[in-house]
């Protein structure tokens, strides 16, 4: 599963256009598929008409930027970290219970803040300029992204809103929401899925104050940037933050995962955070990624108006923490409205214990689609938003199964295998099981889906079938 900013660490981390009218919250709508007599009513689509998608009541211009889905915009304002008795709602009650209880402020009120309603729309200055990601990272593809426009987003991440809850006054917060990521299709991946961001900002008197004769410690120094610390940090200020980092993050997990968890720190980069961690846990004998934290780029800090400060931040995935704690093999459960998945989050209080039943496995039903890719860019992640789009949640997994280069091509004659002169010809095979989480699919409407997903692969993506 991506876990929250390991989107940011990976070095390596579209064509499809943005549905016209999007309805969200009762406002009409245009599928973004042109409507085709042999793809079936429930796939096809009306012509595009507009200009501008409305999303929580505000309108946003397209531009050649603009590739969210309306299967993906349907997602937004759903909520479930907020829907009483859902497994993400428990998990985030239950985080936010042991804050609430662990980390008590001076007045007797609880030291963190909790936001779990801000809205999934953000700027890109606040997803990427604000967290210093450099311009040209890869995090800010479109084939990675759900852009409006070219000045606005989805989230890509809940690290959107440090900046602003920083910069209101805010020094220590928790920020819970939904994220919005084009990423392939399988049981530990989903387009939307959910965050919990953590930030601690100490003062010099409150990280040092414990310290016995720490009254002569600083938080700044004018030094070197090396593996250990940032050029304007004490080793000192360094090694108490990481440690408070580290020490409240363990009891966390201890505390949903029972004591005697094993846990383990991995070495890593973030933009906004140096030095940066990895946690695993071991957890019934396998080690598992389970969060990425750091101490903050003091730069971000001093931009949002803290320059007195200094500080830990952390970020965790909803679904990551729920698969493990509750056993559930399939992502896509979570937005499943089937009682017999639901009503076994029905609990007395969160923190009792739960022993998932899993639903009856239902038998797959596999399909291939092979293409020969178009001359100009073409991303994986173009193909699999498309046949999320037209599959939806009936989509188990797509994996790519075989890439070939036409021998042919490269040749010095132009001719059916070669449309440009030394062009290399590739082809795509990729393997589509389909699988509901709830019911028996038959082959005719599965027959009919895949039927869909060829012509609008071919329509939208601008390929050449092999089927």
């Amino acid at each position: 599963m991506a876990m929250l900013w390991k989107f940011m660490r990976v070095a390596k981390f579209s064509k499809t256009a943005l549905s016209p009218k999007v309805k969200v919250r009762g406002i009409p709508t245009h599928s973004r598929y042109f409507s085709s007599k042999s793809v079936p009513s429930d796939f096809a689509a009306n012509t595009p008409c507009s200009n501008t998608v409305e999303l929580l009541g505000k309108a946003y211009p397209q531009d050649d930027y603009s590739n969210v889905t309306e299967k993906i915009l349907s997602k937004v304002g759903k909520n479930l970290h907020n829907t009483k008795h859902h497994p993400l709602w428990l998990i985030k009650e239950q985080v936010k219970d042991h804050f609430y209880k662990q980390y008590i402020g001076r007045r007797g009120t609880p030291l963190f803040s909790v936001y779990d309603g801000l809205s999934p729309v953000v700027t890109v200055q606040q997803n990427f300029d604000s967290l210093l990601i450099p311009q040209n990272h890869a995090s800010r593809r479109k084939e990675d992204n759900y852009y409006l426009n070219r000045d606005h987003m989805l989230r890509a991440h809940t690290s959107a809103h440090q900046w602003d809850l920083i910069h209101s006054g805010l020094d220590a917060f928790l920020a819970v929401g939904d994220v919005y990521r084009r990423d392939t299709i399988d049981n530990t991946h989903y387009p939307v899925f959910h965050q919990m961001e953590g930030v601690r900002l100490f003062s010099c008197h409150e990280l040092f104050s414990s310290i016995k004769d720490g009254e002569g410690l600083q938080l700044f120094e004018q030094g070197h940037r090396t593996a250990h610390k940032q050029e304007c940090h004490t080793m000192e200020a360094v090694r108490l933050v990481e440690f408070n980092l580290k020490q409240v993050l363990t009891k966390l997990m201890t505390h949903i995962f029972g004591d005697g968890l094993q846990v383990r720190w991995v070495d890593c980069y973030f933009p906004f955070t140096h030095p940066s961690f990895e946690m695993e846990i071991n957890f019934q004998g396998e080690w598992m990624e389970v969060l990425g934290c750091g101490v903050m780029e003091q730069q971000l800090v001093n931009s949002a108006g803290a320059q007195d400060k200094i500080g830990w931040a952390f970020g965790l995935g909803l679904e990551r923490l729920a698969m493990i704690l509750y056993d559930i093999p399939d992502i896509r459960l979570f937005w499943s409205e089937d009682e017999r998945f639901l009503k076994q989050f029905i609990v007395p209080h969160i923190w009792q214990k739960i022993e998932f039943q899993p639903l009856s496995r239902y038998p797959p039903l596999i399909n291939d689609i092979s293409f020969w890719l178009p001359s100009e860019t073409y991303s994986k992640n173009d193909f699999y938003d498309l046949a999320r789009t037209i599959g939806g949640d009936l989509i188990e997994k797509v994996v790519l199964v075989d890439e070939f280069t036409h021998p042919k091509t490269g040749c010095a004659q132009i001719c059916n295998f070669c449309r440009l002169m030394r062009t290399k010809k590739v082809s795509h095979c990729y393997r589509i099981i389909y699988r509901h989480p709830e019911r028996t699919l038959t082959k005719d409407e599965v027959h009919r889906i895949h039927q869909a997903i060829e012509e609008s692969a071919v329509r939208e993506l601008g390929v050449e079938g092999r089927f």
